[in-house]
């Protein structure tokens, strides 16, 4: 549709107009529309909209077994899919199965997804959920799209919070104290001092909290965070520790390289980072700090070590680089994103914030704070739900919005739950396909009949969600947006629970009975198909 109606508009004479088609949100206006009309009255205010959306419509070929154009009163032009061609898409999903919805926009380009990166000072917690289960299913989500993904964790294993770390162990076996308000503290500081204590002389490191704390990062890396992402079924590609940045010299070497390029100023004893474009993202202040003054050891920033790390990621070769970062990282995205356009990556990295995310328990926030020691890990939410329903339930929130956490629906395992319900209507599926077969229907004759039989209008309905599942998939890979999936599933098992309870489909003639059991079993692929991106089990069955 897209392509008839750039090729009208060129006709037309509007050959820099990129039409858009998008997903209608009511039926009996058709399946799809374009307001490509407003967009050229806009520009052209003496058309007139209705007059200029009936003339593309002349100059569109329609096809009556694909779809229809018709042109609505505030000049939209609508499109209606005939239903031949929906019917003929239930033998494509059934013998492409898994590989349904896959596309190849991304043809084979490097993308790198970072994600969590959690500062490795205490186990992730509640507020990492966000950015780990939505990093993950956008990374299979952009592979479903044809894009070369590699996942990566950033380990903050340098700095001030290392260096409170190692305060906290040595305040706990009994050295020191100051500044207690900056320490950590919770079981698992007692747990790594302990280690810690059993492997060095802790005496000789006394006055050493930066090394101390480098020493309880790489424990409690290994120790909780590590056997989480295990638990989580989050799978790295890579690894890349802050400190062997610094160690190889590519922090360095970046300074040096933004000196070169005349991006750097001194002033008050420290070095600025100094852009030249005045076209860059509107920042309140746009200059920061790179180098700390002797007053601060002229100690390199969290801001140069970053800039150092992206160029990095650019020099791997990646042509889009992606990271999700928690709320408290919002401030900085203007800077980062200022700083790699000046160095010739204009566009390439994409920062996408999550909003924080209430621990609600009968209907009241459950009050956490990590470096008190209380708090939520992801372990304990994993084993008070499960996995499915973690991973459900932050993805089904947009990262731009604050959430909240029900643990009291999170516990539900009724219908309730909406990953119960969809993972309810995956098993359904799969029920009435083992009924059918014990009443003498062969399934593997399903991708080869009649689909002409799938016209009730529950059946019509359900169809038309199944088909746009690839576009969804297109989507993603495009705006990031994971959350639109979850919602996905929802509203395809509330379709297909509709049809079931409306729609006979044993008893029926036997065409008729393998017509649906072919619309049930594309049914039940797709929402395994859906349910996999997420990360999700699919259950044949559930009591």
């Amino acid at each position: 549709m897209k392509e008839k109606l750039q090729k009208a508009l060129i006709e037309a004479g509007y050959s820099d107009i990129e039409p858009e088609v998008l997903a209608s949100t009511n039926p009996k206006f058709g399946d799809y529309y374009s307001p490509v009309a407003l967009k050229l009255a806009k520009a052209q205010p003496n058309q007139n909209v209705s007059d200029t959306a009936k003339s593309l419509q002349a100059k569109l070929t329609s096809d009556e077994k694909i779809y229809a154009v018709d042109i609505a009163s505030n000049g939209l032009i609508n499109f209606r899919v005939a239903n031949e061609y929906f019917q003929l898409q239930i033998q494509k999903i059934i013998e492409e199965d898994k590989n349904f919805g896959k596309i190849d926009i991304g043809k084979n380009q490097k993308v790198q997804v970072e994600f969590i990166s959690a500062n490795p000072t205490g186990p992730l917690t509640l507020g990492n959920g966000r950015g780990a289960f939505s990093g993950d299913t956008l990374a299979n989500c952009l592979a479903f799209a044809g894009f070369a993904v590699q996942r990566e964790y950033y380990i903050n294993d340098t700095g001030n919070q290392i260096k409170n770390l190692g305060a906290s162990i040595l305040k706990e076996l009994g050295f020191g104290g100051e500044n207690a308000d900056e320490l950590y503290q919770g079981d698992y500081i007692k747990e790594i001092s302990a280690k810690i204590k059993n492997t060095i002389d802790i005496e000789s490191y006394k006055n050493r909290p930066i090394e101390v704390g480098e020493k309880a990062a790489r424990l409690i890396f290994d120790t909780y965070i590590k056997p989480s992402l295990e638990k989580m079924n989050i799978g790295f590609d890579n690894f890349v520790s802050e400190k062997r940045l610094h160690e190889s010299g590519k922090v360095k070497a970046t300074l040096d390289l933004l000196k070169k390029k005349n991006l750097t100023l001194e002033k008050e004893g420290a070095i600025w980072f100094s852009p030249k474009k005045a076209s860059g993202p509107k920042i309140e202040e746009t200059d920061r700090v790179l180098v700390r003054s002797e007053a601060g050891d002229k100690a390199p920033t969290y801001f140069l070590s970053d800039i150092a790390y992206h160029l990095d990621k650019f020099g791997r070769g990646f042509e889009k680089v992606i990271n999700i970062w928690g709320a408290d990282h919002a401030g900085y995205v203007p800077r980062m994103k200022l700083a790699m356009s000046e160095l010739g990556f204009s566009g390439k990295l994409v920062i996408i914030i999550t909003q924080l995310v209430r621990l609600v328990q009968n209907g009241e926030e459950v009050r956490v704070s990590k470096r008190a020691g209380r708090f939520i890990t992801l372990d304990e939410l994993i084993d008070e739900t499960s996995l499915d329903v973690a991973r459900f339930f932050f993805i089904s929130h947009a990262p731009n919005t604050h959430m909240d956490f029900d643990l009291n629906l999170a516990k539900e395992t009724s219908s309730k739950n909406p990953v119960f319900y969809v993972q309810y209507a995956h098993a359904r599926c799969g029920s009435l396909l083992k009924k059918a077969q014990k009443e003498g229907f062969s399934l593997s004759s399903l991708s080869n009949l009649d689909t002409s039989l799938i016209n009730e209008a529950e059946e019509i309905v359900l169809l038309k969600q199944l088909v746009r599942f690839p576009e969804l998939v297109e989507d993603i890979s495009r705006n990031f947006a994971v959350h639109l999936l979850p919602s996905y599933t929802i509203e395809l098992a509330d379709k297909f629970h509709r049809f079931y309870e409306r729609v006979r489909v044993l008893g029926s003639k036997k065409e008729t009975v393998l017509a649906r059991l072919a619309l049930i079993n594309a049914t039940k692929t797709l929402l395994r198909n859906s349910l996999q991106l997420m990360g999700i089990s699919a259950p044949e069955r559930m009591e």
